[in-house]
Protein backbone atom coordinates (compact mmCIF):
# COMPACT_ATOMS: atom_id res chain seq x y z
CA UNK A 1 0.00 0.00 0.00
CA UNK A 2 1.19 3.33 -0.68
CA UNK A 3 2.34 6.33 2.07
CA UNK A 4 0.72 8.57 -0.03
CA UNK A 5 -1.99 10.96 1.53
CA UNK A 6 -5.89 10.06 0.61
CA UNK A 7 -6.32 13.46 -0.23
CA UNK A 8 -3.39 13.96 -2.46
CA UNK A 9 -5.10 9.96 -4.27
CA UNK A 10 -6.42 9.97 -7.34
CA UNK A 11 -9.91 8.00 -7.69
CA UNK A 12 -8.15 5.00 -9.29
CA UNK A 13 -5.02 5.19 -6.24
CA UNK A 14 -7.72 4.95 -3.73
CA UNK A 15 -9.77 2.64 -5.36
CA UNK A 16 -6.58 0.18 -5.37
CA UNK A 17 -5.87 0.97 -2.05
CA UNK A 18 -9.39 0.33 -0.47
CA UNK A 19 -9.45 -3.06 -2.54
CA UNK A 20 -6.18 -3.81 -0.89
CA UNK A 21 -7.66 -3.00 2.85
CA UNK A 22 -10.55 -5.33 2.32
CA UNK A 23 -8.67 -7.91 0.90
CA UNK A 24 -6.65 -7.87 4.15
CA UNK A 25 -9.38 -7.41 7.06
CA UNK A 26 -11.42 -10.30 4.44
CA UNK A 27 -7.87 -12.45 5.45
CA UNK A 28 -8.11 -11.62 8.98
CA UNK A 29 -4.60 -12.31 9.04
CA UNK A 30 -4.09 -9.37 11.24
CA UNK A 31 -4.12 -8.43 14.80
CA UNK A 32 -6.79 -6.19 16.27
CA UNK A 33 -5.43 -2.94 16.33
CA UNK A 34 -4.11 -2.71 12.92
CA UNK A 35 -7.38 -4.01 11.71
CA UNK A 36 -8.71 -0.88 13.22
CA UNK A 37 -6.51 1.06 12.13
CA UNK A 38 -7.15 -0.64 8.43
CA UNK A 39 -10.63 -0.25 9.02
CA UNK A 40 -9.89 3.75 9.50
CA UNK A 41 -7.75 4.20 6.65
CA UNK A 42 -10.62 2.19 4.98
CA UNK A 43 -13.62 4.82 6.09
CA UNK A 44 -11.24 7.15 4.94
CA UNK A 45 -10.69 5.97 1.16
CA UNK A 46 -14.50 5.42 0.54
CA UNK A 47 -15.08 8.49 1.90
CA UNK A 48 -12.49 10.33 -0.47
CA UNK A 49 -13.80 8.06 -3.69
CA UNK A 50 -17.41 9.27 -2.81
CA UNK A 51 -15.98 12.58 -2.82
CA UNK A 52 -14.22 12.38 -6.50
CA UNK A 53 -17.26 11.20 -7.72
CA UNK A 54 -19.51 13.58 -6.51
CA UNK A 55 -17.16 16.16 -7.94
CA UNK A 56 -17.15 14.26 -11.52
CA UNK A 57 -21.06 13.97 -11.21
CA UNK A 58 -21.37 17.48 -10.87
CA UNK A 59 -18.93 18.01 -13.96
CA UNK A 60 -20.53 16.30 -16.09
CA UNK A 61 -23.89 17.60 -15.06
CA UNK A 62 -22.48 21.57 -15.73
CA UNK A 63 -21.22 20.25 -19.51
CA UNK A 64 -25.03 18.87 -20.01
CA UNK A 65 -26.28 22.42 -18.46
CA UNK A 66 -24.16 24.31 -20.61
CA UNK A 67 -25.11 22.64 -23.80
CA UNK A 68 -28.91 23.27 -22.90
CA UNK A 69 -29.56 19.53 -21.76
CA UNK A 70 -31.83 18.90 -18.90
CA UNK A 71 -29.50 18.29 -15.68
CA UNK A 72 -30.68 16.39 -12.13
CA UNK A 73 -28.92 18.59 -9.83
CA UNK A 74 -27.89 22.56 -9.38
CA UNK A 75 -24.55 22.70 -10.76
CA UNK A 76 -21.39 23.94 -8.17
CA UNK A 77 -19.92 27.11 -8.54
CA UNK A 78 -16.00 26.99 -9.50
CA UNK A 79 -16.39 23.97 -11.24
Amino acid sequence: MTDKAVSEMSFEEAIAALEQVVTQLERGEVALEQSIALYEKGAALKAHCAAKLKAAEEKVELIRAAEGRAVGTTPVEGL
